[in-house]
């Protein structure tokens, strides 16, 4: 098991995807700008964690879900994003096609049984 947090290393990828430094994402967020950068490197770090709601701030500026910044698996994370960018039709398709999926998994499944 691996005892780092995903956090910081889901942090980091998303930061540096928006092209944002660490003291603009923490100012964005709203830490103050005279302690963003270094609480920034802290939670890279993971020498701090922020708590839960600079990190939905944290999110809301990358453009992710909280809930990507806790993901451990990345194919995961990679679909929490693309889920969370898409339109609701999108998202629908998205649901539906892996109901389906599933569901004739399920079935076959149970056929073999």
């Amino acid at each position: 098991m691996n005892s780092v947090s995903p956090f910081t290393k889901r942090l980091k990828q998303a930061r540096t995807h928006a092209g944002l430094s660490q003291r603009e994402l923490g100012i964005r967020a709203g830490i103050d700008a005279l302690s963003a950068s270094a609480r920034m490197n802290q939670y890279e770090k993971g020498v701090h964690s922020p708590d839960y709601e600079i990190a939905q701030s944290i999110a809301q500026e990358l453009n992710v879900p909280t809930c990507y910044l806790f993901c451990e698996e990345d194919d995961v994370a990679d679909m929490l994003v693309a889920y969370h960018r898409g339109d609701a039709e999108q998202r629908q398709a998205a649901l539906d096609s892996l109901h389906v999926r599933r569901a004739a998994e399920d079935s076959a499944q149970y056929n073999a049984d």
